[in-house]
């Protein structure tokens, strides 16, 4: 059994649709973030870096004693390893997948993240930052429309992979990104195929409930969320964590 420390966001999103790719049996802990939960000594045990989502794997491989990762690169790399599915075991397939992995997580959901911030939830509109920011997730968008042209497939080659799971939830928040699929023809073909799959939609449909009728983060949520009050300080004695999606407010990259 795997326990799923969530909150339904792009990042959440990414496990939550490894897990019924796999079909491996796991359960969801609610980490309301905009609340500040993720401040919360049980979570800063599993998660020290007070980001969603961790996981902790109540029967790991080696037969030990639990085992508890965070940041959802290495996530999706233990689950897919842990079940011997979608990361390839040859050597230039592995790492081809690694390093959009990756990619993902040192550029598009940071530099997306700062995007969706500017535009959506900062306090007063810079354009300097919204021009920047949206330039850097144009240039990526294209870098990943590339990428499947000479691909004809998936991210990393004729195979769908973790690498394909991590960006995926990313390029849903397309539109509030100030971008149209329109403009990358080969991404837009990946996007609606990646989205097709059952499993797909079964991971996006988790945690429905935990933000139904939610419009954006309140006033409460956008203080704990931007370090602008006492809950962040007062709990972890560090700065609160920014959302880096746009689909409401999220976490890691």
């Amino acid at each position: 059994m795997i326990d799923l420390h969530f909150w339904p966001t792009p990042n959440g999103w990414k496990v939550s649709i490894l897990l019924e790719e796999l079909g491996l049996p796991y359960r969801i802990v609610p980490v309301n973030i905009g609340r500040g939960a993720q401040f919360e000594a049980g979570f800063l045990a599993i998660s020290p870096n007070n980001r969603i989502p961790a996981i902790v794997d109540q029967a790991p491989a080696d037969g030990g004693e639990p085992v508890a990762v965070f940041e959802t690169g290495a996530i999706l790399q233990y689950l897919a390893e842990k079940s011997g599915r979608l990361l390839p075991t040859d050597l230039r397939g592995r790492h081809a997948t690694l390093q959009w992995l990756m990619w993902q997580m040192g550029g598009l959901g940071p530099m997306l993240g700062q995007n969706g911030h500017f535009l959506l939830y900062a306090p007063e509109k810079i354009p300097y930052a919204i021009e920047r920011y949206g330039r850097e997730a144009r240039r990526l968008y294209g870098v990943l429309d590339g990428q499947l042209a000479r691909t004809g497939a998936y991210v990393a080659g004729a195979a769908y992979t973790i690498a394909d799971i991590a960006i995926f939830p990313w390029i849903m928040t397309h539109k509030r990104q100030g971008l149209t699929l329109d403009d990358f023809p080969a991404l837009k073909r990946w996007f609606a195929q990646v989205r097709a799959r059952p499993a797909v939609q079964a991971g996006l449909a988790v945690g429905k409930d935990l933000r139904a009728g939610a419009e954006g983060p309140d006033e409460q949520a956008r203080r704990v969320l931007f370090g602008l009050g006492a809950e962040s300080s007062a709990t972890s004695g560090t700065t609160a964590q920014a959302p880096t999606g746009v689909a409401g407010p999220t976490t890691s990259s």
